[in-house]
């Protein structure tokens, strides 16, 4: 299935919910029993939204982008204030419909899955083509 979007969030940022956020790296081999100490707190709304008015989280459907650690039912933040670069991972609207995939840009504009099973979709002026955004981070269950 291609990577779809499938519902569209407003991030709610009136509320402030501090973790600790712990200075030490996690080692994924052995642990270190020493330098485990609270550093800071950590307010996931300001790590994960940089231009509030401008973020909106999506849920994105399909696996289209999994080689992208795009998930089917992951959460993507999405920033529009940011302009779309080649190679961004971006939400678009073609003809009507919200998709994610990797922008790319030069002579031509391109949609690029990150899953071989996909081919790429070459946007020209018979198509109704719009970036929504760039997607900033995926939040996805383990």
């Amino acid at each position: 299935m291609n990577t779809k979007v499938k519902t569209v969030h407003i991030p709610d940022i009136s509320t402030e919910h501090h973790q600790s956020l712990f200075e030490s790296r996690v080692s994924a081999g052995f642990p270190s029993p020493a330098t485990d100490y609270e550093e800071d707190k950590l307010d996931l709304n300001k790590y994960l939204i940089k231009h509030p008015a401008a973020t909106f989280f999506v849920r994105a459907i399909g696996d289209s982008m999994i080689g992208a650690g795009i998930h089917c039912g992951d959460l993507l933040v999405v920033d529009r204030s940011i302009e779309p670069r080649d190679k961004s991972i971006v939400i678009a609207v073609v003809n009507g419909e919200l998709t994610v995939k990797r922008i790319r840009i030069g002579e031509k504009i391109t949609l690029e899955p990150e899953n071989e099973s996909y081919s790429t979709q070459e946007i020209n002026e018979d198509i109704d083509f719009q970036v929504w955004g760039v997607v900033t981070n995926v939040i996805h269950r383990l």
